[in-house]
């Protein structure tokens, strides 16, 4: 018989242990609230320069379809025609320059403008804020900061 108690004494000790306390839940909690900020901060860094990078892909894109349009019509579209005129069908271009009238990464179209400041034209890309000026993922990009920059690793 006391084999049997001491039996339902450590059974009874045992018991009581088979959950966790709310001081352990809680730091379990934190511990990943904690991890999880942090990898929110580092993805949303990669994002945002994936996301200009697309923008300078596409500027990059609009840029050669200005281009030969500039080469069969010797002109530029002007501010009323904007880049709408690269998709619309010629006896030059059949199916259009583009295919399609791209949007930039934030869901905005592209801010073409001829002339430009210092090129006969300039396609503006607002960034993030979606607003003229702006600093780190708000910033402009613009077909002006491209054009220098092939010229510069040339």
């Amino acid at each position: 018989m006391s084999f049997l108690n001491h039996r339902l004494s450590c059974f009874g000790r045992h018991r009581f242990r088979k959950a966790f306390t709310l001081v352990e839940l809680m730091v379990v909690l934190v511990i990943l609230a904690l991890l999880t900020g942090v990898v929110t901060i580092n993805i949303r860094g990669y994002l945002l320069r994936s996301k200009q990078q697309i923008a300078k892909i596409e500027i990059g894109k609009i840029i050669e379809a200005l281009e030969s349009f500039n080469a069969a019509f010797d002109r530029y579209p002007t501010n009323q025609e904007s880049i709408a005129v690269l998709t619309q069908q010629s006896n030059e271009f059949p199916e259009g320059i583009l295919t399609f009238l791209p949007t930039d990464p934030w869901g905005q179209a592209y801010d073409y403008r001829c002339p430009g400041t210092n090129d006969p034209y300039e396609i503006v890309c607002f960034g993030a804020d979606r607003r003229e000026g702006g600093s780190d993922g708000d910033r402009d990009i613009t077909s002006m900061e491209l054009k220098r920059a092939r010229k510069a690793s040339l």
